[in-house]
């Protein structure tokens, strides 16, 4: 099912550019962006730093269609970038692209994986599903952009591979990976448990064990030696 227009985003035209007004607009709590295709300049824009957190925390966000109102003007685009600081959580700048109908978008939708508890797999071998991919790159027209893709794992049979060939798509959207040539990866995998073996203790011997382990190799090789000499001077003696 094709994404609907649910998102709408508030955004200023700024015309102050450069690192420093950046700066300036970060501890501002605001946030600098741009957009930028549809056969039309590029603008720089300010959103607000809360909202924009809050609408990022939504899955749907990154591939839905999108409302980008400036002031009386709105227009459709799409997420295309999104730069955080790298430790605290912060949005450092932001990158939306233009929306054409006649103009194919390259996406990266999410999968949303259903059925493995019912998967034979699972409920009769025992077996565990590993989800190789999260997230798929899709090419379509913005009327047939999904929200995501669905992929059933309730018939799956132990060691079973489920490739991006195998996945149903909607109409009019291809993957992306598909059109380049031996680039069918997999998706999803059901396989038994791995079962780490524990590390083999060796038993001590029996000469090992009666050995007084507290006393020094060179100093029982010293009272063998005294023993020795100790016998020949009893046999000199005779």
């Amino acid at each position: 099912m094709a994404s609907t227009n649910q998102f709408e985003i508030e955004a200023t035209v700024r015309h102050d550019i450069g690192k420093g007004a950046s700066r300036r607009l970060r501890r501002e709590e605001k946030v600098p962006g741009v957009i930028y295709g549809g056969g039309q300049p590029t603008v720089s824009l300010t959103f607000e730093h809360n909202k924009m957190m809050k609408s990022l925390s939504n899955e749907a966000f990154y591939s839905h269609i999108l409302t980008l109102k400036t002031g009386a003007d709105s227009e459709h685009v799409i997420l295309k970038d999104v730069q955080r600081h790298p430790f605290k959580p912060r949005l450092l700048h932001m990158d939306f692209q233009r929306v054409r109908a006649d103009e194919k978008l390259h996406m990266h939708i999410p999968l949303h994986f259903i059925g493995g508890a019912e998967a034979p797999g699972v409920k009769q071998a025992g077996g565990l599903i590993s989800h190789i991919l999260s997230d798929v790159e899709v090419v379509c027209l913005p009327g047939n952009l999904p929200e995501h893709i669905e992929i059933d794992l309730s018939a799956m049979e132990l060691n079973d591979i489920i490739h991006l060939s195998d996945l149903k798509l909607p109409k009019g959207v291809e993957l992306v990976a598909l059109q380049q040539q031996d680039n069918d990866q997999p998706v999803a995998s059901l396989h038994l448990p791995r079962v780490e073996e524990e590390p083999v203790v060796e038993e001590a011997t029996d000469e090992e064990a009666t050995a007084p382990s507290d006393v020094p190799a060179s100093a029982q090789r010293g009272d063998e030696e005294a023993e020795s000499e100790d016998s020949d001077h009893k046999d000199k003696k005779k």
